[in-house]
């Protein structure tokens, strides 16, 4: 019990510090400058009456603006506050620290200008329309925690519509660093993903996404079973025809055996769990896990506590236990695939995001963990394993290529160069401004 209580304090920490920390640096991000100011002389090269020249040149070769201005470089990420982490709709304002945060992320660990846009609007063509009045200004957009159903139509509109790429990070941002732990953790559980019995909990956009994914890898549709707050997903389920799609399409490819129950009945004898539903703890039950099959594989990653404790799946027969948090074993964290990603497409300038280039970041982002130092509690690298990034955005920058949609033709050696220069030089100007006292300690 002692043990158990050490645990629980210590994952109540990071939210005890948030709330102190937060304030004491009011926000997360701020806006430097990048070019060199020697005298307010320079000011009529920056600003006017020199700026005018480039904007005559952009306007007689709109694409030159990726030449003369940041939009290359420059990403938004648009939220409506609707799905924030666990936390559900708390609307645009309480999401803007979230939106902060992953933009801090996006710098750090990308190198990529991230300027965080929460919408005052929970309309899905309002959301779309502004996304696409935006295009001018930045290089690719980041959608982020916008609530099913309409988080789909968003986004599959916006990437018919966007002459710039546009990914949900909550669907394919979480599908790919999930695809890449699952990768692993098929490896040590010596199992095949085409015969394995998965069962998905939660039937929200990332699971959604997770299975559309995981089926594109190779998992048979027919030993998928997916739950929903009223139970498992199936052929009976007819009042999803209306309003939810990718539901109902769930519920007629997946589930052969037609499965009717609850999450405890879509546990038995399955080989893998993957969770992203309500907060737990409690939401899975250790008994259910119990009636796995043998060497089960848990990933338990709603946020900001998983569905189960990892110590109680343990307990119950897991072999392998992940979960979406820093300060547990295996985390399955969507930073790990969105900067390199973003990298990658950014620049090699590509027109969008396919399906094939998140399966292509997942492998690479699986094989930056060597099978020498794979084990049941890591399955992954983590955010201190930096190489991870460029490496990810020259094989996404490839599959670009590859796939006829990219403006810039690189060789991956000099995407992966040019990748870890920005990467170390993002990370060196953090360093200093903390040794010279600019960001307080």
């Amino acid at each position: 019990m002692k043990n158990v209580n050490k645990l629980l304090k210590a994952a109540e920490k990071p939210s005890k510090l948030a709330r102190k920390l937060h304030p004491y640096y009011k926000g997360k991000i701020e806006i430097l400058p990048k070019c060199r100011v020697k005298s307010f002389d320079d000011f009529a090269v920056w600003y006017s009456p020199g700026v005018a020249a480039v904007c005559k040149d952009i306007y007689a070769n709109p694409e030159l603006v990726y030449e003369f201005t940041n939009k290359w470089n420059t990403i938004a990420i648009v939220s409506d506050g609707t799905r924030v982490l666990g936390l559900g709709n708390i609307g645009p304002e309480a999401g803007l620290p979230v939106m902060e945060g992953k933009a801090l992320l996006f710098k750090y660990l990308g190198a990529v200008d991230a300027f965080p846009i929460c919408l005052d609007t929970k309309d899905q063509d309002k959301i779309i329309e502004t996304v696409k009045i935006l295009q001018p200004s930045f290089g690719g957009i980041n959608l982020e925690d916008i609530e099913q159903p309409k988080c789909f139509p968003i986004l599959n509109r916006l990437r018919k519509e966007c002459r710039i790429p546009v990914w949900h990070d909550d669907q394919q941002g979480t599908a790919l660093v999930t695809l890449a732990g699952f990768i692993n953790a098929l490896k040590l559980a010596k199992k095949k993903i085409s015969s394995v019995k998965i069962t998905l909990v939660g039937a929200g956009a990332a699971n959604i996404r997770i299975a559309s994914l995981l089926m594109k890898f190779g998992a048979d549709p027919l030993k998928i079973v997916m739950t929903d707050s009223e139970g498992t997903l199936h052929r009976g389920r007819t009042e999803l025809k209306s309003g939810y799609h990718e539901k109902w399409e769930m519920c007629r490819i997946t589930n052969g055996q037609n499965i009717v129950g609850g999450t405890a009945e879509a546990l038995e004898n399955a080989d893998a769990v993957i969770a992203l539903s309500a907060p737990g703890p409690g939401v899975i039950k250790k008994e259910w896990i119990k009636k796995m099959a043998p060497n089960p594989i848990v990933f338990v990653c709603a946020n900001p506590v998983p569905e189960i404790w990892p110590w109680e799946a343990k307990e119950a027969g897991a072999f392998i236990v992940a979960t979406g948090r820093s300060d547990f074993p295996n985390q399955v964290n969507n930073s790990l695939g969105f900067p390199g990603v973003f990298r990658g497409t950014l620049d090699v300038r590509a027109s969008t995001i396919t399906d094939e280039m998140c399966i292509t970041a997942a492998l690479e982002l699986a094989a930056c963990i060597k099978e020498s130092r794979l084990k049941p509690t890591q399955i992954l690298p983590t955010m201190d394993d930096w190489d991870v990034y460029p490496r990810v955005a020259a094989a996404v920058g490839m599959k670009a290529i590859e796939q006829q949609i990219a403006d810039i033709k690189l060789s991956r050696s000099k995407i992966y160069s040019q990748a870890k220069a920005m990467i170390t030089r993002s990370r060196a100007i953090t360093q200093n401004m903390m040794k010279k006292g600019f960001i307080k300690p």
